[in-house]
C-alpha cells in the first residue's frame, strides 16, 4: 500500500484558525515537510503533534521531493505544509505534488486559510471572474498591461517594496482606479482598507503601515475600451454557435482582445444564461 500525500492549508497568522481536520491529519502524519520546520514548529508545538519534519523549501524542492515520494512509495503518509496559508500557491510545493500525480499516489486537499481569498472576500469588488497573480517580483519584464482587466486582479508584495508597487500602479492606472490593501491578515494589527490609488501612498505612510505581508487587489478597469466592446459583440456572435473556449479563440483572432479576457467573459455568459 503506498501512502497519501496531503496538502494541508494552516493559519496565516491567528493560529485558532486550524481547522479540526487540518490538526487531525498532521497529528497523523508520519511525515510532515515544511517550507520552514522553525516556522512549523510553533504551530505543531501548540496543537502537540511531535511528528518528524522535513525541509520542502524553494531551493531543495527537487532533492527533497524525490525522498518524499519514496516515503510515500513505502507507505508513509506525507503531509504538506507552508509557513502559512495553502501550500503551491505562491509557496513551494507544486513540483512534489505533480510529481506525486504522475506516480499515480493519492493526493488529498485539507483546505483552509488563504491570505488572497481572505483579502478578496473583504474587498467588496463585485465580479464573475478574479485574477491571481502572486508577487510582481517574481515575475521578469512583468506588463503591466496583463493587469488591466475587467475583474479585480490579487497581487501579493513584501513590506519593504509595498511602496515602491502602489507607485508603480498609480503611475500606470491613474488615480481614480480602486484598490484594496489587506494587511497582517488575521493577525493584532490587521487592516483591510478600500481607496482610490490617488490615496494609497498617503495611506501607507502612516505610522507601521509597511509592516507584515500584503495583499493587494486592483479593482477592475471601469470605462471598457472601444476593441474590448467589439470584442464582446463579436463573441456573443460566435458563442451562439460554438463552445465558450472556441467562441473566445476566434473572438480574439478577429479583434485581438487578448482570449483570457474574452474567454472569462464568455464562461461569465454560459452562467448567466442557465440561470
Amino acid at each position: 500500500m503506498t501512502g497519501t500525500l496531503y496538502v494541508v492549508a494552516t493559519p496565516i497568522g491567528n493560529l485558532a484558525d486550524s481547522s479540526p481536520r487540518s490538526i487531525d491529519v498532521l497529528r497523523s502524519a508520519d511525515i510532515i515537510a515544511c517550507e520552514d520546520t522553525r516556522t512549523s514548529r510553533t504551530l505543531l508545538a501548540h496543537h502537540g503533534i511531535r511528528a518528524r519534519t522535513v525541509a520542502l523549501h524553494a531551493h531543495n524542492e527537487s532533492e527533497a521531493g524525490e525522498k518524499l515520494l519514496r516515503a510515500l512509495r513505502e507507505g508513509s503518509n506525507v503531509a504538506l505544509v507552508s509557513d502559512a496559508g495553502t501550500p503551491a500557491i505562491s509557496d513551494p510545493g507544486a513540483l512534489l505534488v505533480a510529481a506525486a500525480h504522475r506516480e499515480g499516489l493519492r493526493v488529498i486537499p485539507v483546505p483552509g486559510p488563504n491570505a488572497a481569498i481572505a483579502a478578496y472576500s473583504a474587498s467588496g469588488f463585485v465580479a464573475e471572474s478574479f485574477q491571481f497573480v502572486g508577487f510582481l517580483s517574481k515575475r521578469k519584464k512583468h506588463s503591466f498591461k496583463e493587469l488591466d482587466a475587467p475583474w479585480p486582479v490579487i497581487l501579493y508584495e513584501a513590506p519593504h517594496r509595498v511602496l515602491e508597487t502602489v507607485a508603480a500602479l498609480l503611475e500606470h492606472f491613474g488615480p481614480e482606479r480602486e484598490l484594496v490593501i489587506a494587511r497582517e491578515i488575521t493577525k493584532k494589527f490587521e487592516e483591510v482598507a478600500r481607496m482610490r490609488l490617488a490615496d494609497a501612498p498617503g495611506w501607507l505612510a502612516g505610522p507601521h503601515r509597511q509592516v507584515g505581508e500584503f495583499v493587494l487587489i486592483l479593482g477592475p478597469r471601469g470605462k471598457v475600451p472601444a476593441e474590448f466592446a467589439e470584442g464582446e459583440r463579436v463573441l456573443g456572435i460566435l458563442q451562439q454557435a460554438m463552445p465558450a473556449s472556441e467562441a473566445a479563440k476566434l473572438a480574439a483572432k478577429i479583434t485581438g482582445v487578448p482570449r483570457k479576457e474574452l474567454y472569462a467573459s464568455a464562461i461569465a455568459r454560459d452562467r448567466q444564461g442557465s440561470k
